[in-house]
Formats: structure tokens, sequence, C-alpha cells
């Protein structure tokens, strides 16, 4: 194996230091909030689609209900917001890793030119949230 006085280990070294920083970074980037934020700590990952009828968006989030998600129209843009936290029975355990994000999220989305009829529909699918807009006229 190679030490720290040849390059090659220094570099190893250095790899390895590089990649223990990064999961720290990781980790506090998603540090549990217990207060709810005014102001969004994350923002889910979205898929839009557009078929002759309607355009359907895509958006992870796992956990959360929908009716804990407020979708509207602004701007000519979809903004989805909500917010996700832990199982009140599991606040208090102990945590060995936490990947997926709490808190308070937000996501603004613009659309393709066009009307939309509203209300906004939304439902639960497979962990992701599908947001049906049809189109108007």
């Amino acid at each position: 194996m190679a030490g720290r006085d040849d390059p090659e280990g220094q570099m190893w070294a250095e790899a390895c230091d590089m990649l223990q920083r990064a999961e720290r970074l990781h980790r506090q980037f998603f540090l549990p909030r217990h207060a709810v934020a005014p102001l969004p700590v994350w923002h889910p990952p979205a898929d839009m689609l557009e078929t002759e009828a309607e355009v359907l968006i895509l958006i992870a989030l796992p956990g959360v209900p929908p009716e804990a998600v407020e979708a509207v129209i602004e701007d000519g843009a979809l903004r989805v917001a909500g917010l996700r936290l832990l199982p009140a029975e599991l606040r208090n355990a102990a945590i060995h890793r936490l990947e997926l994000p709490q808190g308070r999220f937000e996501r603004r989305i613009p659309l393709p030119p066009g009307r939309y009829t509203t209300p906004v529909r939304h439902s639960l699918v497979d962990g992701c949230l599908l947001v049906r807009l049809e189109k108007a006229g």
C-alpha cells in the first residue's frame, strides 16, 4: 500500500479527505429544520410533459401528502409549495442517514405559453405529485 510520502499515496489521501468533506457538506445541507422556515429550504426535482390537451408535471415529493401541498399558477409559472417533516414518532429517533430533505419546499416551474383551467388539480402517484393542467380553449 502506498504511503503519504509518495505522490500516488498523497493523491489518494487528498481524494479521501475531499470525499469526507463533501459528505459533511451534504449532511449540513439536508439538516432537518425543527422550526418552519419562512423561506424554502429545498426545491424538489420535477418533470414536465405536454400533450394536446394538457400539461403534466411530476414533482418528486416522497412522504408528502397531496393535501399538504399548495399548487397554483402565478405569472405564467406553476408554484408548488409545502412542508415535508419527519413523522412525529420518528422526530426523537437517532438519525444514521437523512438524505431526503426536510422542511419547507417550493418550486416554480415556467409553463408553456397558453391558458389553463383552474383550479390546479394534483394527486400523489408513486411518490410523486402529479399536477394536471388542462389547456383552456
